[in-house]
């Protein structure tokens, strides 16, 4: 089977992985369809720009510096002004960019999101990455992927269905090159997509997505099933203030968006984590997202949070809810 070179890397590592564990075969043999699905032209037609973007990027000289294990994602290598122009274009060929910041042969990426700051919330309680095999659920155009294998995951898998994000995380691939020893990888799919009862995931992030579930416990049972036994479940997700019964049920739009369904508080959450079998859950960290995090820029140029927000309060939505509000739980997968 002839393969296009973006699709190599992760072939060559689900071989691997299905040698230490037999689910990973069986989503070996339905990479095929999943990559044809989720990467197909006439169901995308703003695909192929995205592809001859990436296709274009200049070569890179071999020596260059790459950095995963700082806020900005960055790869340093010196380009003359014309290839430098180059990069830029491109890179801005395949906005909007919104997870972020990167810093890429001279074009620094400023995204509508400071994931970085997300991550800094984070990295603090989780369980050391060093060696470990970690799913990222609706990763977006995959910055936590790289921050994880700047942390020394051996195996660091992002699912998402949208191919504008696959083309994203290519052209990040193009600067990283192997830097990260081949050990971060793309699968424009979604949760649905993991075969049932994996079990093979020691960390499992779910960072932005539960709110956009209409059935966040499935979601839940669905994290857990690709988890091994001991494994580690990093949540992250909107939340209301409010007790152990508390949960918001937005109407058609919150914040301007549309697909939005249950929003509960944090502990809520965690007796629904609770429910869905796992153990040892944590609350780690809650807060109101800022107009700082999250916000318009030159590489996310449509409306951000200051938009969704009633301009005479901004501790409410324009729907009248209250504003954006996230929390981090990590939980284990019982042994």
């Amino acid at each position: 089977m002839s393969l296009p070179l973006h699709q190599r890397d992760i072939y060559q590592a689900f071989i691997e992985q299905s040698f230490r564990h037999q689910g990973m075969a069986t989503w070996l043999a339905c990479l095929p369809e999943q990559l044809a699905r989720g990467l197909d032209r006439q169901r995308y037609g703003d695909l192929p720009g995205w592809e001859k973007a990436v296709a274009k990027l200049p070569e890179l000289p071999e020596d260059r510096v790459v950095h995963l294990d700082a806020d900005h994602v960055s790869v340093d290598a010196e380009l003359d002004a014309s290839r430098q122009r180059q990069c830029h274009n491109l890179l801005k060929a395949l906005m909007p960019w919104r997870k972020g910041p990167y810093r890429l042969a001279g074009t620094t990426i400023d995204t509508e999101w400071h994931s970085d700051w997300k991550w800094q919330r984070v990295a603090p309680h989780l369980s050391s990455l060093e060696g470990r095999r970690v799913l990222d659920v609706g990763g977006g155009n995959g910055y936590h992927a790289w921050r994880m294998s700047g942390a020394g995951a051996d195996f660091v898998l992002v699912i998402d269905p949208s191919p504008r994000f696959y083309w994203q995380f290519q052209a990040v691939r193009h600067f990283v090159g192997e830097a990260d020893g081949l050990r971060t990888h793309f699968l424009p799919v979604g949760i649905e997509d993991v075969p049932e009862n994996l079990a093979f995931f020691d960390t499992v992030f779910s960072m932005g997505v539960l709110y956009h579930r209409p059935s966040p416990l499935e979601h839940l049972a669905q994290l857990y099933a690709a988890l091994r036994p001991g494994g580690e479940l990093v949540l992250e997700t909107l939340v209301v203030e409010g007790d152990e019964t508390t949960v918001l049920l937005p109407g058609e739009r919150y914040a301007a968006m549309p697909n939005v369904y249950f929003l509960p508080s944090s502990r809520a959450l965690a007796g629904w984590l609770e429910r869905a079998g796992f153990s040892n859950v944590r609350v780690v960290d809650e807060a109101d997202t800022s107009l700082a995090e999250q916000r318009s820029t030159e590489w996310m140029t449509f409306q951000s949070l200051a938009d969704f927000l009633d301009p005479d309060d901004p501790s409410r939505t324009r729907e009248g809810y209250p504003a954006p509000r996230r929390a981090v739980l990590i939980a284990d997968r019982p042994r």
